[in-house]
């Protein structure tokens, strides 16, 4: 397998104001936490990460949490700045951050703005101020139309946010006005995501014990077919599973994990695809912080099989509305061919109508009635037939 040199960068910042009910991410509630001595960590680990595997061009950023946007201006300008130090950044490069409405005020947007950020990713979820309650979010949807407004005046024009359906008392009613209400701000980008219940969560104790009351699997699929069907009508194109935007602003940072590609990841639980190898940093702050005086901060690093890079490409590329190519597939494996690896399995679900083969063989697609399928299809992938 032939490996590229990485021009995409992920970056952790693992710090919230709170935990939301149904958080797994790694991330920890701001108070108290070293905050400072966390930078100082990530620029050491910036240092090894650019001896290690010097980066060439760095064509995206992503730095995600967690919630980027607790860090204080003169702590967000210190962490831009090191970013622009130790990665050589394309003129145009595309540098999202994460954040949460109410966490960006007009000064820190200036900070992020000076230092070269140009893309914001708000975590709004629902526009039902009950609903966002319930689900442990801290703010409330005045917050999301100042944070909105406030982004635009500091002159960011690419935006998007999240929204969730499927949530504990969320009704097919309840989610169409926030989608009115999400495509009333006319932004370029949505993300959608269904709720699932992770383990470690209070939502997971809560469904253990019989109390989350979940919408059926039924209008759930409601749910994904309604949003759908409004975006595509508001003229945001579906180019992902979950994901819609106007020409010319897909993620395309995003689009490097969907297209199996390296990337670097850096911070407290980051995972990093860099060399043929994937590797997951330490989760703990203090414990990742010790870590990086001592070098590369890794829990652990593993070469991945050929075998099953080639699954996770299938499985990840199948996200991509305009599917995957044999020309991709080749590029990374050279000598192999997606009919070989395959094509059984390709054939079934193309039986199955699930998938298009289009192109004269050449690109492989989910159909309409695969899209809603689409986990099913991308477990299909997982073993590779002898």
């Amino acid at each position: 397998m032939r490996q590229q040199s990485p021009h995409a960068l992920y970056i952790h910042i693992p710090f919230c104001t709170n935990k939301c009910h149904y958080c797994d991410f790694n991330s920890f509630v701001l108070k108290g936490q070293p905050v400072d001595d966390y930078l100082d960590a990530l620029e050491r680990e910036m240092t090894a990460t650019a001896s290690h595997i010097k980066p060439e061009r760095i064509d995206t950023v992503f730095v995600g949490g967690g919630t980027p946007t607790v860090l204080t201006p003169p702590q967000m300008k210190r962490f831009l700045a090191d970013v622009r130090r130790h990665f050589p950044l394309s003129e145009q490069v595309e540098f999202t951050m994460e954040a949460n409405p109410g966490t960006t005020d007009p000064e820190k947007l200036a900070v992020m703005r000076k230092g070269g950020v140009n893309r914001i990713s708000f975590g709004v979820q629902s526009f039902d101020n009950s609903l966002l309650e319930r689900i442990g979010r801290i703010h409330d949807v005045d917050d999301v139309y100042r944070s909105i407004e406030n982004a635009r005046a500091a002159g960011f024009n690419n935006l998007s946010i999240d929204l969730m359906f499927g949530l504990p008392g969320q009704t097919v009613e309840t989610l169409q006005d926030s989608v009115e209400r999400a495509l009333a701000l006319e932004l370029p980008h949505y993300s959608l995501y269904g709720l699932k219940v992770e383990e470690n969560t209070l939502f997971h104790t809560m469904y253990e014990r019989n109390e989350l009351p979940l919408p059926s699997e039924e209008d759930e699929l409601e749910m994904y077919l309604f949003i759908m069907s409004q975006l595509k009508q508001a003229g945001r194109h579906q180019y992902e599973i979950s994901n819609f935007a106007l020409p010319g602003f897909e993620s395309r940072h995003n689009t490097t994990y969907w297209r199996n590609e390296p990337y670097y990841g850096l911070g407290a639980g980051a995972h990093g695809y860099l060399d043929g190898k994937r590797h997951v940093n330490i989760k703990g702050v203090q414990p990742y912080i010790d870590a990086t005086l001592r070098g590369l901060p890794q829990l652990e690093s593993r070469d991945v099989p050929a075998d099953e890079a080639m699954e996770d490409f299938m499985m990840v590329g199948l996200r991509l509305l305009d599917g995957i190519t044999e020309t991709a597939f080749q590029k990374q494996f050279p000598g192999r061919s997606i009919r070989e690896c395959f094509g059984p399995i390709v054939n079934r679900l193309e039986r199955e109508g699930l998938l298009e083969v289009v192109e004269a063989g050449e690109r492989i697609k989910l159909t309409d009635k695969g899209v809603p399928l689409g986990n099913e299809v991308f477990g299909s992938f997982i073993t590779i037939p002898e």
